[in-house]
């Protein structure tokens, strides 16, 4: 039950974390965006929320150690992400005629659930390996 009840939490800090990104990002996005494109001003909000996602979710919803390792395949699990809310952001702008402001936050929305698997998977990578893991964060250089 532990497990359950620890799943549980982990999703409960990762809806906390993502709120934080989200509003950091959406910040620095609409700080940017008066000074570059919209695209642009999106894409570098995205890579400094993606950097400060990694330690909030290292920390604090997965209560693990950042290593080197974890921080460089951490954007490989953003990848989807900003896929998804690339295509999202795309078709909300052009097709849609949503306004440019507030149509990141509409992707951002739909991408949540893939990006929860996909950080799981990289910084608590199954149950089994959790012992190894903890022996093997001790010995890795930390971020």
């Amino acid at each position: 039950m532990s497990s359950s009840k620890d799943q549980l939490g982990q999703v409960v800090r990762f809806g906390l974390v993502g709120g934080v990104n989200t509003g950091t990002f959406f910040g620095i996005y609409l700080l940017l965006h008066p000074w570059m494109p919209y695209f642009a001003a999106y894409t570098l909000a995205f890579v400094l929320s993606m950097i400060g996602s990694f330690f909030m979710n290292t920390y604090f919803t997965y209560r693990t150690r950042p290593t080197w390792k974890k921080f460089l395949l951490f954007p490989l699990t953003n990848v989807t992400n900003y896929v998804i809310q690339s295509v999202g952001l795309y078709a909300l702008v052009t097709w849609a005629g949503l306004n440019t402001k507030i149509a990141p936050l509409v992707a951002a929305v739909v991408a949540i659930p893939f990006t929860f698997l996909l950080s799981r998977k990289i910084l608590v990578p199954g149950a089994r390996a959790d012992a190894p893991e903890k022996e093997q964060d001790r010995s890795t250089s930390t971020v």
